[in-house]
């Protein structure tokens, strides 16, 4: 009876987490560059007989890495990532992968995300824009120019998020390995005056939270009414 309140729990616990997986999900929905995450769960056994039990594991996480619709701003400091790679910025817990392509230009001339972490071109420098030159034309191999003279390069960057990638803020990433640039790839590339939505499919996302939550509801009644019976059990016994 014990390990059956066991299981349960353990159950509820891997619900739980994916509960917590698909909300941040629905939340960021409208975020631009949003990769959508998920979780994995394995049996656990406790021995190798007949006697042993099968808890769910704690799970482990994984990111959806398919790429969002391009939405068309018209601003020239937006950009698309095309293809298989991610911008670089530098923040302060280090540098950052995102596909969050909203910039903008200090008066300063350095080229800065909504947040103000500094744009990294391919060797990893922050890119310095001249602030009397106007708006950058951007190649779509992501070299900029201004009133036609060349200025720097927007780095691209080779990176899958695996399970040990951490978020940052809501749609990058701090990588736990390097990432390499990305080089004469000629299906990767930078497209300006565009940004890219989040991968989540609201609807999808809706339906899967639904779900959880009832088989949630399923678990916890499955508890109680395992709970009852032992109190039952034992009144039974004691008299």
């Amino acid at each position: 009876m014990q390990t059956g309140l066991y299981v349960a729990l353990s159950s509820q616990m891997a619900l739980e987490r994916r509960l917590t997986t698909l909300a941040d999900n629905v939340a960021n929905a409208g975020t631009v560059g949003f990769r959508a995450g998920g979780i994995t769960f394995s049996d656990v056994m406790t021995g190798l007989t007949e006697d042993s039990v099968s808890f769910v594991s704690t799970g482990a996480d994984f990111y959806d890495t398919r790429a969002g619709g391009l939405q068309q701003t018209g601003n020239p400091f937006d950009f698309a990532v095309q293809g298989d790679a991610w911008f670089a910025v530098e923040t302060p817990a280090g540098p950052a992968m995102t596909r969050d392509g909203r910039f903008t230009m200090r008066e300063t001339g350095e080229l800065v995300t909504l947040e103000g972490y500094a744009v990294l071109d391919a060797g990893g420098a922050p890119l310095v824009l001249d602030p009397q030159a106007g708006p950058p034309e951007a190649g779509a191999d992501g070299i900029l120019r201004q009133g036609g003279q060349l200025i720097g390069a927007i780095g691209l960057f080779s990176f899958v998020p695996g399970p040990n990638a951490t978020r940052y803020g809501n749609s990058a990433f701090l990588p736990d390995t390097q990432p390499q640039p990305v080089v004469d790839l000629p299906d990767v590339g930078v497209v300006q005056g565009f940004v890219e939505g989040s991968n989540v499919n609201p609807m999808t996302e809706m339906m899967r939270l639904i779900q959880v939550q009832r088989a949630f509801e399923q678990v916890t009644t499955l508890v109680r009414d395992s709970d009852t019976a032992m109190k039952d059990a034992i009144k039974t016994l004691g008299s």
